[in-house]
């Protein structure tokens, strides 16, 4: 197993946007390596408390490690995210006065090639972020149909081609199963015509993608925690989300938005009448993004969007 690496991004900006009280309660919902939460940490004082949560073992492992100069300050749990709830019930904590979620995949998990993420590397086809979980990426890529791939690689992977690349995989498989991730770069390059590879970046970049958001729920799982979130949050609490693609962004960017003016009334009724209220305020217009320096030091960093929402 490497040592666990995660370079966090947006820290400063994230840190700064939280509004960190001394003697609050804090929750990390994608702890990692653990560099957004130490930042948190540091700024707590008292009662503070930090809980932390993460599905992969090898984060928990290092975070723990990590964080362990804090004490019990920081009580970490080896838990999705939407499971946060028992997480609080488990730390004894009513309401959060901040929530993180840092999305996408770590960057250990990229960097591991054993971890099957990464197009670059051949590796088993895996992309569990959790790998307690026993259905993995090869899984998907040898048991849906083609129209289920198709539908998959199409809605989670933005990918033009992704009937061509869906008919490809299937007519593979009909020899031998794709196992590798090696193996399913050759199938999406030959349904990807030679002009359009030889632009932009790796033809398997979408593909990817989709596969991975797919086998680990990841959009499931955040639309359906975010209103319970924010619900959580104690009076001027705060919620900040970065993101990394734009299905991610619009979820949250909806949410927040929604969270904000729940009103369902039409546009021309003089008073509201359906009775939503809202329930705070979106911090961010615009989300924030990485400064030129950053992205010097890290360029995965490029596509990062954080966006804030404060409980009213």
């Amino acid at each position: 197993m490497m040592e666990f690496s995660h370079k966090s991004v947006l820290l400063n900006e994230t840190i700064e946007l939280l509004n960190i009280r001394p003697d609050g309660v804090y929750l990390d919902g994608t702890l990692g390596g653990g560099g957004h939460s130490f930042e948190i940490l540091k700024r707590l004082t008292g009662t503070g408390r930090l809980i932390g949560i993460d599905q992969d073992g090898e984060a928990i492992q290092a975070a723990g490690k990590r964080l362990s100069v804090y004490g019990d300050k920081a009580m970490i749990f080896r838990k999705n995210f939407r499971d946060f709830r028992e997480a609080m019930e488990e730390a004894g904590i009513e309401h959060l006065d901040g929530i993180l979620l840092d999305l996408g995949v770590s960057s250990h998990q990229f960097d591991d090639a054993e971890r099957g993420f990464s197009y670059r590397t051949d590796a088993p086809l895996d992309m569990r972020m959790d790998q307690r979980q026993e259905k993995t990426a090869a899984d998907i890529v040898n048991g849906y149909t083609e129209h289920e791939l198709y539908r998959v690689i199409r809605d989670y992977g933005e990918e033009p081609f992704a009937k061509n690349i869906a008919k490809h995989i299937v007519l593979t498989r009909e020899q031998e199963p794709v196992t590798t991730t090696f193996q399913l770069v050759e199938c999406i390059k030959r349904a990807i015509p030679a002009k359009i590879r030889e632009k932009g970046g790796h033809p398997a970049k979408r593909t990817f993608q989709a596969l991975r958001i797919e086998l680990n729920e990841e959009l499931g799982v955040l639309e359906n925690s975010l209103n319970e979130m924010v619900d959580a949050l104690a009076p001027r609490g705060r919620i900040a989300i970065i993101t990394f693609h734009s299905l991610e962004d619009r979820i949250v960017k909806n949410a927040f938005r929604t969270a904000e003016n729940p009103c369902t009334c039409p546009p021309d009724f003089p008073v509201c009448v359906c009775g939503k209220k809202s329930k705070g305020k979106v911090v961010t217009r615009k989300p924030v993004t990485a400064s030129e320096e950053e992205l010097l030091e890290n360029p995965r960093a490029r596509s990062a969007k954080l966006r804030v929402f404060e409980h009213a």
